[in-house]
Formats: structure tokens, sequence, C-alpha cells
């Protein structure tokens, strides 16, 4: 087991390119099963989230190989299992994604529940609900059984704008006899790249970045080349981190449109960046004072489906928030857990009432000073080791594996930007 050793207190400076989207390489890897072809993804974070995604792949028969850095050729030639191994289910809530392809290539699929970030309730009904609609049953008794005899398209109505759910009915009905119509679907940039990948490999999907998505069916795909777009989540967090630590930073491979959203929140907080082609610099000079709503109304940074100010990132905008002049309401509407690892602020002296499981007002600027933090989840996680950077004194911050589920190689990039940072081995 290992945790980080953060002096806080020193501003980053520096270059980075931005890593491939997680969000969308796991899909991305679960598609890969569609087809019996060789299928190359590229720009593949390394990060415990898709090893243990390619894992479970390779758990059906399929082959992966990392004939380069960040690229993996897979091919699925021959499936000689639909189960899912328990204690690889258990770590990733993106298990649930292999339902969709393995019911479209074998017609059954079998798991136990998935596991993943601990925020509160993430129902899976809509996922049940869109994959019964295409004809499939499902069997809920302390385990998942999906089963088949064939799909056939449907007109699909989500009941909740779920990215997970979305990319699942996606996976099963590119191979399902007829039309699909899934509207509320999720738009975000990785369902997106899910969308274009599956188009290359000789899907028919139009509507793409809209939440109306049409589907035609297909008797098979074949393989691809595709590369992942860059992970916006992580840009956010590291433009975060620049700013909490009145720090610089340069990044580079962004994509501009994924950053409109991201510049709205960060606009409250008075924090800008310049963007040139695809290159974003955060200058260490930044106002760093809340911007009023008119009437001089307190702010809010509220989160909601794409093109909405992302979820992911509302802890992120928390912590930001105690090194700003002004007061601002973090409104996180999706998970009613993810808000409760604000105790950790204020014990390290940030000002911040949770007014409810959802609702955070956070007055600023606070002195922080080091602590002993535990990683609730990702985003959290990163967020604890942004206020550790920008605390005073030395921070240890245990169960960073959850941290290390979405962040590539975060000690060493972090150190490339003058963090003094240290990942320890507790068990020795």
């Amino acid at each position: 087991m290992h945790e980080y050793l953060i002096e806080g207190g020193f501003p980053i400076k520096g270059t980075i390119t931005a890593s491939g989207n997680k969000n969308a390489a796991l899909p991305c890897i679960a598609a890969a099963l569609l087809s019996s072809e060789p299928v190359i993804l590229r720009n593949v974070p390394d990060i415990e989230d898709t090893a243990v995604m390619l894992k479970i792949l390779q758990s059906f028969g399929a082959t992966a190989e990392n004939f380069e850095k960040h690229c993996w050729k897979i091919q699925a030639k021959d499936v000689n299992s639909v189960c899912i191994p328990s204690e690889l289910s258990k770590k990733i809530r993106a298990s649930i994604l292999f339902a969709g392809p393995l019911l479209a290539r074998c017609h059954k699929a079998e798991m136990l529940p998935p596991g993943g970030d601990v925020i509160g309730r993430r129902r899976l009904d809509t996922h049940f609900w869109a994959l019964e609609q295409l004809g499939a049953r499902v069997s809920v008794n302390g385990h998942f059984t999906f089963t088949a005899n064939k799909l056939i398209g449907a007109d699909i109505f989500l009941d909740e704008c779920s990215v997970t759910a979305t990319e699942n009915a996606l996976m099963a009905c590119v191979l399902a006899e007829g039309s699909t119509t899934i509207t509320n679907a999720a738009s975000e940039p990785h369902i997106q790249d899910l969308c274009n990948m599956l188009n290359l490999m000789g899907a028919k999907i139009s509507g793409i970045g809209s939440n109306i998505l049409t589907i035609q069916g297909v008797d098979a795909l074949h393989g691809c080349d595709f590369e992942i777009g860059p992970d916006y989540m992580e840009i956010g967090s590291y433009i975060g981190l620049a700013a909490a630590t009145h720090g610089s930073i340069t990044i580079n491979g962004v994509k501009n449109l994924d950053m409109r959203p991201l510049k709205v929140g960060f606009a409250k907080l008075g924090i800008s960046w310049t963007q040139d082609g695809e290159s974003l610099s955060v200058g260490s000079i930044q106002e760093m004072k809340t911007n009023a709503d008119v009437g001089t109304k307190i702010p809010k940074i509220d989160d909601s489906p794409w093109p909405g100010f992302p979820p992911d990132l509302t802890s992120i905008m928390t912590v930001v928030a105690t090194q700003v002049e002004g007061t601002v309401l973090i409104f996180e509407k999706m998970f009613e857990s993810r808000m409760f690892f604000v105790d950790k602020l204020i014990s390290m002296g940030a000002q911040i009432t949770l007014c409810d499981p959802h609702r955070a007002v956070v007055c600023g600027p606070s002195v922080l000073h080091g602590d002993h933090l535990v990683s609730p989840d990702v985003r959290a996680g990163m967020a604890m080791v942004i206020a550790a950077m920008a605390a005073h004194g030395e921070s240890r911050i245990s169960n960073v594996y959850q941290i290390e589920r979405g962040y590539e190689h975060l000690v060493e990039r972090l150190e490339s930007l003058g963090a003094h940072i240290k990942k320890v081995n507790i068990d020795e």
C-alpha cells in the first residue's frame, strides 16, 4: 500500500501533454469486443482503470498487445467466456460496459454488481431498461445475467442522461436488427469518441454530439485504428492546481471545444487561460476573486449533463475556491456523497459550510495547513492533492490507488512541474 507525502507551498511551473480521455478509453476498450478483427487504440492513458478493463477483455479470450507507448492492439477473434471475473468487476464501475458488447456478440453476459468510486448511489436501472428495450432479458439476483436470442432496434427514451447507459445501449444496438433511436442520450466528448470509433468500425450512427442518436443496425463490424481524445477532466485538474498554488502551466494536446464549459466555471473564480491551437497556458497572475452574479449575488458553480459544467470537476473547484477571495456556492447535483470529503478541507483550515449532501458554501481565501487525508474517490483524491500542494507544511494522503485509477503517472508529472511530492510504500 502506498501513500503520498506532499510538502505544500511550492507553485507549479512547466509544461505537460494532456493524457487520453479515461472516460473514452474505457468504453472503446469494451467496444473492441464487437469485432473479430484487430482494433488499434491510440492515446490510451496508462492508468489503473484501463489496466483493469484490458484484463477483463483478456479474460474473455481476447488478446491485447501494448505495441508502443499508449497504443494497444486488441483482437477478440474468439470469445470463450461471457462471465466477467468477480475480482475485476468489483474494482471498476466501467465493468458494466461489457454487458452491451457481450449481448451483441454472444447473446449473453454475466457479472457481479460493478465497483468504483464511493460517491453515493449509482443506479443501473437505466442500463437494464435500455437493454430490455432491445430485447434482452435481465436477471438481478445477487449478480447480473443478461441474455437475448437476438437484439432488435427500438425507440429508447432514457430516464436519465446517463453516460454509461448511453454507451451500453450504443454498443448493443449497432449490431441489432433494424433501427434504434436513443433520446435523452448523453453527449459528452467521450460519448462522441465512442460513436466515432464505432462508425470507423462500420456502424451507422448519426446525431453525434446531440442528445438524440439514431443507429441503423449492421450485420458485422470490422477492425479500426482510432485515437482517443484528450482528457478534459485531467486538464481541468491541472488548471485548478496551477491556480491554487499561484503557479503557471502550459498543457499541450488540448481540444479547444472541450474547454468551453470549463472556461465558464473557472471564470466565476477569477481564473482564465489563453489558448493557441492545441496549447493552453495558465499564467501565474490571476484575478483569484469570485465574480458575483448580477445584483451582487453569490455566484454558483453547478454541474449538469454536457455541455454543462462537468460533475467530476466540482471536487476540484471546491478546493480552488478556498484560495479565491469571496464566496461561492458549489452545487453538485449528481451524487449525494461526493461532497463529504470537504470535512478534511475544513480540518486543514478551509472556510466551508456543507449545507446538505449536494451543496457547499466556500469562503476564501483560507490559509490551509498540512494534514493526513484519505482519498475516497478519483476526483476528490486529486482535489486533496491540490489542497496539500496549496497548504503550509506536510500532508500525507492515503488510499492513493483511487487517485491513480484516473491520473497517469501523477507523482512523476507533478515532480516535473516542481511539486515536492513523494510516493512511499507504507508496508515496508
